[in-house]
């Protein structure tokens, strides 16, 4: 990222903060249970109900998820355990190799922000715990839209001026992130922390974003000059 004008915009949990322990843990001690059955059952619910609700807030959506996984198990959570969810994700952790990456490629002169199925609140706090700065922050819940669809990509380019052509995603979510970001010509890295497999190839697959900047320097630009 040898140019100045270079931007890379991230996905933060799941990406950058280990959003699938954060919401394991709570899940296991609300409900209690299987935590990777819980989790697959929390994957399922939450998309569903961002599409439905897409001007949510997302501490609304997660305790609403986490009601209907309770509700999956022929539980109910309660009144005092419902916003678990929300009150335990500011102190999610970072995944180690995250901070060091993210400030090599501040040093290289990316411009970094986050695009985020989330709320100001929570990415304010985990930004804080990552501690490395970013140009800035979009967040589901004040533009009215969480990905998959393509508001966070609207706004950012709206707000930023960015040029497609030095403009890189990287997420670690098929479905939120790198099957939009592909379907709007933008060349994208999947961080595939899980070990899966793509049906559709992003421009760079790596394992975390311990060799990000290596990669982002050889990174060709986006597919197309617009969407």
């Amino acid at each position: 990222m040898s140019s100045p004008e270079r931007w890379a915009t991230f996905d933060c949990y799941g990406t950058l903060v280990d959003w699938n322990a954060g919401v394991r843990e709570q899940l296991e001690r609300v409900i209690g249970g299987d935590g990777e059955r819980l989790l697959e059952r929390y994957h399922h619910h939450e998309p569903g109900i961002q599409a439905e609700r897409p001007g949510e807030s997302y501490r609304e959506v997660m305790a609403l998820a986490l009601e209907r996984v309770a509700a999956d198990e022929g539980k109910e959570v309660p009144a005092d355990e419902r916003d678990a969810l929300g009150r335990s994700l500011p102190g999610w952790n970072v995944f180690p190799e995250v901070p060091a990456a993210l400030g090599e490629l501040r040093e290289r002169g990316g411009r970094l922000v986050i695009l985020s199925n989330t709320d100001r609140d929570f990415i304010e706090a985990s930004m804080e715990a990552i501690g490395v700065p970013f140009e800035l922050a979009i967040v589901a819940s004040e533009i009215g839209s969480y990905k998959p669809a393509h508001g966070h990509w609207e706004a950012f380019f709206e707000r930023t001026g960015a040029d497609r052509a030095k403009h890189v995603h990287v997420a670690a979510s098929l479905f939120h992130d790198i099957a939009p970001a592909r379907e709007l010509g933008l060349t994208c890295v999947w961080i595939n922390r899980l070990g899966e497999r793509a049906d559709s190839e992003p421009d760079a697959e790596l394992p975390d974003l311990a060799g990000l900047p290596q990669v982002l320097d050889s990174m060709p630009s986006s597919r197309r000059s617009s969407p």
